[in-house]
């Protein structure tokens, strides 16, 4: 997640690229001696803050049912897997600290992409492999890690598959994409202008703007008569949305990046957004994962990334068992084989991997030496060379005249491994 995205999703930063302090092979393509102490240790860095503070609560409460779930499958090597006293707080660095002297195989998290490099530092130097449920910013794929960072959530740009193809669905031949500047909306903007021309949609008009200036951009985008209009921004969403709609592009011709999603109601005019479409990343967790969550947390009134963080748990668990090993480096050299990911076919079991989509199920497979490909409750995952998932999940929300929106739909987005 990047700074920010976790208030649009009430109702369903720039990252500079670094050498990281770890130095050596990459924990990915290693060949890795166990080293583990045959304890299993999984730590959680929960770094949300303020407003955004409901979002750790979903990812506790995923970790300790998966975690659970885990456990009454046998745990690891028949002792129990530990889920590590969390310290929730804004300092994830601190966090990852902490972690490492806590003697963490694994860690999840953190939330938030502009702390991730931090993170990143302190953990692939301590050989602690680290999987989060929740950045997305396009650089992290290639900040350097040693093969110690992975996500199971999909980077920004994935995302433009499905805006474009919104779009034709709705019937559009020719698109206006109008993005606020900086890092996000000058990835995701290329992305979709990009998939756009590669699936025929001629003209593309790209219009920048900075938040709380986005007249000309939405006089620009006017002037070209698209059939449809991408909006692409976070903090200046409302003010671009309220200058579309004064020139006169507003309702079914909208379709929102999921930056720019919210439940706009009142704060638009009337019927700004009626029949505007936007997405959400992920998919929503389903009846029997909410009840779950709920019996481990009745308070529990927001389920944002828990099935990423469900998952999350389950896979670094997987890799372990597969590695028969418990460290950090052996977990981080086996999860692109076990999420099915094809640049782990090298370590995989001969044979076609096995798609199964529990832990346990998953682990009797592992057991009997099949490669295995975990499809969990957020979707296939299978992690590529960077630790990106090459399947994206999104939910699709459709907009009525109060300019509110209810799920509609989803889409799934695929590309090849990188």
């Amino acid at each position: 997640m990047r700074a920010a995205r976790a208030a649009a999703w009430g109702a369903a930063a720039v990252l500079a690229l670094g050498a990281c302090s770890g130095s050596g092979e990459n924990a990915r393509t290693a060949s890795v001696e166990a080293s583990g102490d045959g304890t299993f240790r999984i730590g959680l860095i929960l770094d949300s803050t303020g407003t955004q503070a409901f979002l750790n609560s979903a990812q506790l409460a995923a970790a300790k049912l998966a975690v659970q779930e885990i456990n009454a499958a046998g745990g690891h090597k028949g002792r129990p897997v530990e889920l590590l006293p969390e310290k929730p707080g804004g300092d994830a660095g601190a966090q990852a600290r902490e972690l490492v002297d806590a003697k963490a195989d694994v860690v999840i998290g953190p939330t938030d992409s502009s702390r991730a490099p931090a993170v990143i530092d302190v953990l692939s130097k301590a050989k602690v492999a680290l999987i989060s449920p929740a950045n997305t910013a396009g650089e992290l794929s290639e900040y350097r890690s040693g093969g110690y960072y992975f996500r199971t959530a999909a980077a920004d740009a994935a995302q433009a598959a499905v805006l474009v193809k919104l779009a034709k669905d709705g019937g559009a031949k020719s698109l206006a994409v109008v993005h606020e500047e900086g890092a996000y909306g000058t990835e995701v903007s290329a992305a979709v202008s990009a998939s756009a021309k590669g699936a025929g949609l001629e003209p593309v008009t790209v219009a920048a703007f900075k938040p709380g200036e986005a007249q000309k951009a939405a006089a620009t985008a006017a002037g070209a008569s698209p059939d449809a209009v991408v909006l692409i921004a976070r903090g200046g969403a409302q003010g671009a949305i309220a200058e579309l709609h004064n020139a006169g592009l507003s309702g079914k011709q909208l379709i929102l990046a999921d930056g720019a999603f919210r439940q706009y109601g009142s704060d638009l005019a009337s019927r700004a957004l009626d029949g505007a479409r936007g997405i959400v990343p992920g998919r929503f967790p389903s009846a029997h994962l909410q009840g779950e969550l709920v019996a481990v947390d009745k308070n529990l009134k927001d389920m944002t990334f828990a099935a990423e963080t469900y998952d999350a748990v389950n896979l670094a668990a997987l890799a372990a068992a597969a590695a028969d090993d418990d460290a950090g480096a052996s977990v981080a050299a086996k999860l692109i084989a076990v999420s099915g990911g094809s640049a782990g076919a090298g370590s995989h079991p001969a044979g076609k991997p096995a798609v199964c989509r529990t832990y346990k199920e998953c682990l009797a497979a592992v057991r009997a030496g099949t490669a295995v490909d975990y499809d969990g409750e957020s979707g296939p995952v299978r992690f590529d060379a960077n630790g990106d998932v090459t399947v994206a999940n999104y939910m699709v929300f459709t907009f009525g005249a109060d300019n509110r929106a209810k799920l509609t739909g989803s889409e799934t987005a695929s590309r090849a491994a990188g």
